[in-house]
């Protein structure tokens, strides 16, 4: 990896400040840090990348990964204990929160900022304020089986009726159009279906946000057109599952995916691995969301590695360092290679790796891809539920609009 100056002087500032203290771990310059992490699945690939970092800038950062990480976190900072770097999701409530609390570090002037792409961090913008390097973002859409569409002459739909034909076309066939997961406890791979819906009928994040979350207490009304689209969309999935699929866990859907009892699987791209961990005996592609005319597919996601600095940290200088060493493309690359998330790094634009994801990824950073509508939510768990009861509960319209207004009208 190329030896970059800039990295001399910020470790030799560091090893300076460290030099004056007491020897004391928690002396301004300490040289051992903790790396809170929230991504379990990656982390023999970080602890990977944190070891050669600190074998090559001679620092101790030690990688910490919990259970219930969100919690843990929360539970951190409230305490006035939280960790020195922080992998951290910056479209949530609570990280808006505690950046207007002064709890991490504003980060636009550092000169790593300019390694990503134009507006990826600017998105989680809070007051004007940048307090996140968002590295890469997560997606969601829907995986299919492409050797049974090419045996079955299905289209990769562009557009919503397409979508609603081929799912015909599948069921004609004699098979099953989706494998989904539409348990209670794993709702959550709806999501993306559910929060894609409302922005197609009311028109984007805001349009969405508007009808949801800030219009006046009860107003979700079956008599809206923009509620008759998203249960007209929802519908698809009625009676169109695998068999049990109202039980149905994450890795239920998955293995019927795998073992082609479905030829369809709406998910985020984050379920590639456990895909793969399967090995299906047929090639894996995916598309977007369609919209209503071809061009105007969509897909939401967030930043999914993004890292933030506590303002406590005692030693900003070496933290800094850090994100500086993960922004490299060299390093990121390896992240990449393994986790499969489109990166924001200019320079890793045009690297197209996982053919499987890239109908949804080639979206990503652009203006198709819409952050999740939670990010104006105080919560979202409960958003998740009235997804798959509209399913299971065979498309009860009162019931969604009654669920929907008991989720939102609190915080309005």
């Amino acid at each position: 990896m190329k030896f970059d100056k800039k990295y001399v002087v910020l470790a030799t500032s560091a090893f300076l400040l460290s030099a004056c203290g007491n020897g004391d771990d928690d002396s301004a310059g300490s040289r051992s840090l903790e790396v809170f992490s929230q991504k379990p699945e990656m982390q023999a690939q970080l602890q990977a990348i944190v070891d050669d970092f600190n074998e090559e800038y001679e620092a101790d950062l030690e990688l910490v990964s919990v259970p219930d990480s969100g919690t843990v976190l929360r539970t951190r900072i409230a305490n006035n204990d939280a960790p020195d770097i922080i992998n951290i999701f910056p479209q949530n409530t609570d990280f808006q929160q505690w950046s207007e609390a002064g709890e991490f570090i504003e980060l636009s002037d550092e000169s790593f900022m300019d390694n990503i792409v134009e507006g990826a961090a600017e998105e989680y913008a809070v007051n004007d304020g940048i307090y996140s390097l968002p590295l890469t973002t997560n997606a969601w859409g829907f995986f299919y089986n492409e050797d049974r569409f090419n045996e079955l002459s299905l289209d990769v739909p562009e557009t919503w009726a397409e979508f609603e034909q081929l799912v015909e076309d599948i069921n004609n066939a004699g098979e099953v159009p989706f494998a989904g997961a539409f348990s209670t406890a794993d709702s959550w791979t709806l999501n993306g279906f559910h929060q894609l819906a409302w922005a197609q009928a009311a028109g984007g994040y805001d349009g969405a946000n508007d009808y949801l979350r800030h219009s006046e207490p009860g107003a979700i009304s079956t008599k809206d057109p923009e509620f008759q689209r998203v249960t007209d969309q929802l519908s698809l999935l009625i009676g169109n599952a695998q068999r049990n699929s109202a039980g149905a866990s994450y890795h239920d859907a998955i293995a019927a995916f795998t073992n082609e009892d479905a030829l369809i699987m709406p998910n985020g791209i984050w379920a590639l691995p456990a895909i793969n961990e399967q090995n299906p005996d047929f090639t894996v592609r995916s598309f977007a969301f369609p919209g209503e005319n071809p061009g105007e597919q969509l897909t939401v996601g967030a930043a999914d590695l993004a890292f933030s600095i506590s303002e406590s940290t005692s030693n900003p200088e070496l933290a800094l360092q850090f994100l500086e060493y993960m922004s490299d493309p060299d390093v990121l690359r390896r992240y990449y290679e393994v986790d499969g998330m489109p990166t924001s790094l200019v320079e890793l634009q045009d690297d197209d790796s996982f053919e499987e994801t890239y109908g949804i990824t080639q979206y990503t950073f652009t203006d198709q891809q819409m952050i999740w509508l939670h990010r104006d939510w105080d919560s979202e768990e409960g958003f998740w539920h009235t997804t798959v009861d509209f399913i299971n509960g065979g498309g009860d319209e009162e019931a969604l609009a009654n669920s929907l207004n008991q989720f939102f009208d609190p915080m309005k």
